[in-house]
């Protein structure tokens, strides 16, 4: 599971806290070329994540290693952030210092760390990476019915879009008893740090957050570390623990992880916030899914069965229905532009 620009949030709430509008300050620099690279780059490194995280886990700490990872990447970030902008660029109030820890905790500690459980442990018990980025593209379901809940009124296009994603969900997880049942148990704990990541996604949007996503990141990646370093210290994982037991390949795809999903994926999604319509950056939240299956089942020979198949299709048509129909409407010509509904 990617970090947000997290965050970089989730379709129906991205960029909400970032200050300029999403979409706004479209500038000559903004090639076609540049746009795609930056897509492609979303789409093959975050839909990455889940099959990265896998063989992390293979021989390390669960929680330990979303730690290191999420640490690793706050600092890398900071100091660039410090480097490029000097003394003043992490400086924030304690409100939104607080806003952030929180926003992070809910996203990377209790999002991304139940993930990591959930794709951990034996076969038959740990959730395939590709059927945890499918349940994870339940986000933007999620955060439609936490605005529901508190009094917004989606389109009722959105609204089918979320009954159709969760029907899939139902399809994907429901027990049959049959050898190509998902387990229930790491279902439902990654359906639970979605619901996390939703909350996380939802609050960030009426907090007050640090003005630039980037900085916010910082704090998010730190608190998240700390969290995920606490939970890992008090599941014992790093009792006994061995370096050098390690594997290579686990090396390789933490430091992938930290570089290619924290920082290269999250800099060009938020770039495309800036420079692309939120209907096509979102669109990252029904590909990378299907990035992450392929993925799963070419290098991890992970099943593909038609249980997959059927579900899988149900929730990424309910999720691009409800990204296709959150797109703003455009104000009527000399009224006042109507805040758009993520």
């Amino acid at each position: 599971m990617s970090p947000p620009p997290p965050s970089a949030q989730p379709p129906v709430d991205a960029g909400t806290r970032s200050g300029p509008a999403v979409g706004a300050g479209r500038t000559a620099a903004a090639t076609p070329a540049l746009l795609w690279t930056a897509l492609l780059l979303v789409y093959v490194l975050w839909g990455s994540t889940y099959l990265g995280i896998k063989i992390v886990v293979e021989s390390m700490p669960p929680l330990g290693s979303a730690a290191a990872r999420f640490a690793a990447a706050g600092l890398v970030l900071a100091i660039v952030l410090r480097a490029r902008r000097g003394r003043g660029a992490l400086r924030v109030d304690r409100r939104q210092l607080a806003s952030a820890a929180l926003v992070g905790v809910l996203l990377l500690a209790c999002g991304n760390g139940l993930v990591v459980l959930a794709e951990s442990g034996p076969v038959g018990v740990a959730v395939p990476s590709g059927v945890a980025a499918l349940l994870v593209a339940t986000v933007p379901l999620l955060v439609v019915l936490l605005r529901t809940v508190t009094g917004d009124r989606p389109r009722s296009w959105t609204l089918a879009g979320v009954t159709l994603g969760f029907v899939g969900l139902v399809l994907l997880v429901l027990p049959t008893g049959g050898t190509d049942a998902v387990p229930l148990t790491g279902a439902l704990t990654v359906v639970a740090a979605a619901s996390c990541w939703s909350i996380g996604s939802f609050l960030s949007g009426r907090m007050r957050m640090p003005a630039d996503p980037f900085v916010a990141t910082v704090y998010e990646m730190f608190a998240g570390a700390a969290a995920l370093a606490l939970l890992s210290v008090g599941r014992g994982e790093l009792r006994g623990f061995d370096p050098g037991a390690v594997t290579t390949r686990s090396w390789l795809a933490l430091a992938y992880l930290m570089v290619a999903g924290s920082l290269v994926a999250f800099t060009a999604y938020v770039w495309l916030l800036h420079h692309a319509p939120i209907s096509l950056a979102s669109t990252y939240a029904y590909v990378n899914p299907v990035v992450a299956v392929a993925l799963g089942a070419l290098f991890a020979a992970e099943p593909v069965t038609a249980r997959v198949v059927l579900g899988g299709a149900v929730i990424v048509a309910g999720v691009a229905l409800v990204v296709s129909t959150e797109r703003p409407r455009r104000p009527v010509r000399g009224t006042t532009p109507e805040p758009s509904r993520r």
